[in-house]
């Protein structure tokens, strides 16, 4: 964090570090932990019936489902990590005007402000 920022800034800009480093952690785990439920669900009908087989492909097809979605908003996370790196993070990727505190305390994925998001 450069002398560009305001203590103001430095501030937000640590507590939104902690947030994102906080979920990345809480995602990773949930990934480890889940990891299982996306297995392939085996086809033998000896030793599965056949309703229990498409109960398991279902809890396979949603734990699939979550996993795309964790690992989607991991990368958000990331981006916004190389973004706070970069010192670009409090600016709006489209204008380049500041995006609000707010608006990055609600969603620190966020990249642009408001107006540009509309």
């Amino acid at each position: 964090m450069g002398d560009a920022f305001s203590n103001e800034d430095k501030q937000l800009l640590v507590e939104l570090r902690a947030h994102i480093e906080a979920e990345l952690a809480e995602i990773d785990q949930l990934l480890q932990e889940t990891e299982a439920d996306s297995a392939p669900v085996a086809l033998d009908q000896q030793s599965v019936g056949r309703l229990a087989r498409m109960d398991a492909m279902q809890v396979q097809a949603m734990a699939q489902a979550a996993q795309t979605r964790r690992q989607g908003r991991r990368q958000g996370l990331l981006f916004a990590l190389r973004r706070m790196d970069d010192g670009e993070y409090l600016d709006c990727q489209a204008c380049g005007e500041e995006i609000g505190a707010g608006r990055l305390r609600a969603d620190p994925t966020f990249h642009l402000c408001v107006r540009c998001a509309r």
